[in-house]
């Protein structure tokens, strides 16, 4: 702000800018911006590490979007991890594989909206794997009962003809 009478005054926060321009020091604001860069950065790589350690084999490597503080340095302030959310070969790998999406996905103690879509579409594919294994061992017991029935009329046949008799079968 300019003086009245012919002379100037500064603001206490531009004065103090300057003195910590020329000294190369933060103000206080700048150092508060400074501390809360360096709280995101901490917290967004915990976040994206736990991702990771709880994927291991299925998360490829992190990238992070990256903000420069009053002291030039530059601080993460988001990220993101890849993760193969594809099914396995089987239906028992891809329970398993399903399992360890969402544990990786849920891993952080603060999961994004975005971690928990990962984790939803992760049990929905974990559900449909195990309906397909349940639908694989009922049509398997049912074709093992054909099989067993068929056995059960085979021997009731070769009863029959050595004592030269008939047989019934029950369907």
């Amino acid at each position: 702000m300019v003086g009245a009478v012919g002379g100037s005054s500064l603001s206490s926060s531009v004065v103090a800018s300057r003195q910590a321009g020329r000294a190369g020091e933060l103000t206080p604001e700048q150092q508060r911006q400074v501390d809360a860069l360096k709280q995101t950065d901490r917290k967004v790589r915990s976040h994206e590490q736990a991702h990771m350690a709880a994927g291991a084999g299925l998360v490829r490597g992190s990238s992070y979007e990256y903000q420069t503080g009053p002291d030039k340095k530059r601080y993460a302030v988001a990220g993101e991890v890849s993760i193969d959310t594809s099914p396995g070969r089987t239906p028992e790998e891809t329970i398993v594989k399903a399992q360890q999406i969402r544990a990786a996905a849920l891993a952080p103690a603060d999961p994004s909206t975005q971690d928990r879509r990962v984790a939803a579409a992760a049990s929905q594919m974990e559900m449909q794997a195990r309906q397909e294994l349940a639908q694989a061992r009922d049509e398997q017991r049912s074709g093992n009962g054909l099989v067993d029935g068929a056995l059960a009329v085979y021997r009731q046949v070769a009863a029959a003809g050595e004592r030269g008799s008939g047989f019934s079968a029950v369907a």
